[in-house]
């Protein structure tokens, strides 16, 4: 007996849905049962006019459509080329040669009323969980065929029209084999082209740094200083010294992408940067909505969350980051579900020092009560403080320094950081994580391991500045990187001095000076 099947967004797995027909003896009409939404009792309709236009017989009997598991609330126009095969295949339109066939097929496509096939969100999503389900063979819309060959599934049929569905349909029936064998799948990487190259940012050599060393490891980093001092231009050079993403990282974002409908015709081949603006909701940044779909931190999954101003974004919004930030993924518990999105992000923020911005400017005068500063930087919180590796202060910079010509370019800097990356997945290549800012302290004294110098300098650090436990397994986890990028196997003072001063809010001058 053949299975079709179709496809509910819920989550980042989602659930497959059994379209089941029945025909039956009574006045003539169409019903929809399994908790569909709107759109989904709508498709009826749709799939009538569209067998219609496409030269076919819509069924005069009682037709009695259920989608299982009932109990699971289906929603969205992705139903309705599935509910046209199986109405035409119960209705005896579409013939199978074989005897006794028993076979599954995953169908998915929102269909026009002239019965064109219009693509659907989500169709990478659903390939990728009907594998995992024992389903190799699909039909899905032809705009979608890209996600179909990145999922790498061997029997699919890229249709544009009812009738080409229909013809699919019956070419899975008769042959039962594989038409459309996809080619292993090779992420095409475009031309790396960005707005901010480092090059572009004069002087600021320790925000330049800073942003090497959090590329390299995956660290969470904190810009501070007056406006104009560059936070934000150094901040969106920052996807500029990012290696590219791996075959499953790659997979896995545009995923994510596929879900909320913005996957392009090729998959994601580099971090994502996602800036939303300061006015963004708690389910805008962290996920939610009517559908539950995923929030900016899931669609920066394997990239970066930048947070321009951090402070302006509202209180829940920030601190609603804490849990994401450690477990690298958000549950969203709403009314009679609960589903979960990656979000494998890297943090980066920027602030003024005070809500006018004049405080550190000589040039101005700060006219902000200590109340109005206190109030201003409690927005952020410290617990998400904690979790933040690098705060660095930001200064402007002289006349003479901004008509200099000699700054060295995004892309060397990218290759040290390749490199860097590199001993690290050969460090890590047995284990769960790949980057450093990601050791969990049950591993830090096996990949963290300090000479007499750098041991005796992490102590007195940690005693003078009077850190917490995570902030020194967060120095610890820097200077694994800052030695990773002077291709160094043990973590040296100097390592763990500069991993120090990034723990500072005061100048960093002294720590540079001393190395």
């Amino acid at each position: 007996m053949l299975e079709i099947c179709a496809f509910a967004l819920r989550g980042y797995e989602g659930s497959l849905v059994t379209v089941e027909t029945d025909l039956r003896r009574g006045l003539p009409g169409a019903e929809i049962i399994g908790l569909p939404d709107n759109a989904v009792k709508e498709s009826k309709e749709r799939v009538r006019a569209a067998i219609k236009n496409s030269l076919l017989n819509f069924p005069h009997e009682r037709l009695l459509i259920n989608l299982t598991p009932a109990g699971m609330k289906k929603e969205g126009a992705a139903f309705d080329l599935a509910i046209a095969l199986a109405v035409l295949y119960v209705s005896g339109q579409i013939k199978s040669d074989a005897e006794d066939f028993s076979g599954k097929i995953m169908i998915l496509g929102e269909l026009e009323l002239s019965g064109r096939v219009r693509s659907v969100p989500g169709v990478l999503s659903a390939m990728a969980s009907a594998q995992d389900a024992g389903i190799s063979s699909f039909i899905i819309p032809v705009e979608n065929q890209a996600e179909a060959q990145a999922v790498g599934a061997g029997n699919y049929w890229p249709v544009g029209s009812l009738k080409e569905a229909v013809s699919a349909l019956e070419e899975f029936l008769h042959y039962q084999k594989p038409q459309h064998i996809a080619p292993a799948y090779e992420i095409s990487k475009p031309k790396r082209d960005f707005d901010v190259d480092m090059k572009d940012i004069k002087g600021q050599p320790f925000m330049k740094r800073a942003l090497e060393v959090a590329a390299a490891g995956r660290h969470h980093l904190f810009f501070f200083g007056p406006p104009g001092c560059g936070k934000t231009l150094c901040s969106r050079a920052m996807p500029s010294i990012l290696p590219d993403l791996e075959i499953e990282e790659s997979l896995e974002t545009s995923r994510i992408y596929s879900i909320k409908g913005n996957l392009e015709s090729q998959l994601i081949t580099t971090p994502p940067f996602r800036q939303p603006h300061h006015s963004a909701s708690p389910e805008g940044i962290i996920g939610g909505g009517k559908t539950v779909m995923p929030g900016e931190i899931s669609l920066a999954h394997h990239g970066v969350l930048f947070l321009d101003e951090a402070p302006e974004f509202g209180k829940e919004v920030l601190q609603n980051l804490r849990e994401p930030l450690e477990s690298h993924r958000v549950t969203l518990a709403r009314a009679g579900q609960s589903v979960w999105y990656p979000a494998d992000f890297q943090l980066l923020m920027t602030a003024n020092v005070c809500p006018c911005g004049s405080m550190g400017r000589n040039d101005k005068v700060c006219l902000c009560s200590q109340q109005e500063i206190g109030r201003y930087w409690k927005r952020i919180g410290g617990a998400v403080m904690d979790r933040i590796d690098i705060r660095l202060p930001a200064k402007s910079v002289g006349p003479e320094i901004l008509l200099s010509d000699e700054e060295e370019s995004s892309e060397s800097v990218r290759m040290r950081v390749i490199e860097a990356v590199e001993r690290q997945k050969q460090r890590f290549k047995d284990l769960p994580f790949r980057r450093n800012a990601m050791i969990p302290s049950s591993h830090i004294k096996e990949f963290c391991g300090l000479t007499d110098e750098a041991e005796k300098a992490f102590v007195m650090a940690i005693n003078r500045l009077s850190l917490s436990m995570r902030a020194g397994h967060g120095i610890l986890r820097l200077a694994r990187t800052i030695a990773d990028l002077d291709n160094r196997d043990t973590i040296e003072a100097k390592h763990t001095l500069e991993a120090t001063s990034y723990r500072r809010y005061g100048d960093n001058d002294l720590f540079w000076t001393e190395i």
